[in-house]
């Protein structure tokens, strides 16, 4: 299989706005947001299907999900943060984590078309890496 882009961005080949990284996951910020603090969790082993990853690659997936999710809720403010799993896209399993206040925000498509604002993200992602449990 190619390296996807998620796995170039694991490796510092591309750049990110990371904000939790650990032996088996890695979250940063979604450059095309649906909602400012879109987050894609993403496990750090490529593979294309989330239902195909070994169970403690999908059990740590989902475990750093739930830490990012209870992380960025508060500062935020949102009522929700909204997860989905898309499947498309990118041929590497990934979790949205989109911050919502009602189910139909996450029903909003993203603009994937316009440029990056990439200060906004790097300031986001300021805001919301855990300090914990990150390597720059």
């Amino acid at each position: 299989m190619k390296d996807s882009i998620f796995t170039k961005i694991i490796r510092g080949e591309i750049p990110s706005h990371k904000i939790y990284e650990d032996d088996k996951t890695f979250a940063f910020l979604d450059i095309h947001p649906g909602k400012p603090g879109h987050t894609l969790v993403i496990p750090k082993k490529q593979v294309e299907f989330v239902w195909d990853l070994p169970p403690e690659d999908l059990h740590a997936l989902w475990d750093t999900a739930s830490k990012i999710a209870k992380h960025i809720q508060p500062i935020i403010g949102s009522k929700r943060i909204g997860s989905m799993i898309v499947g498309f896209g990118v041929p590497h399993a990934h979790v949205h984590l989109v911050p919502i206040d009602d189910i139909s925000e996450l029903k909003e498509a993203d603009d994937q078309t316009c440029e990056p604002d990439h200060k906004a993200l790097a300031e986001m992602a300021a805001k919301l890496r855990l300090k914990d449990n990150i390597t720059k």
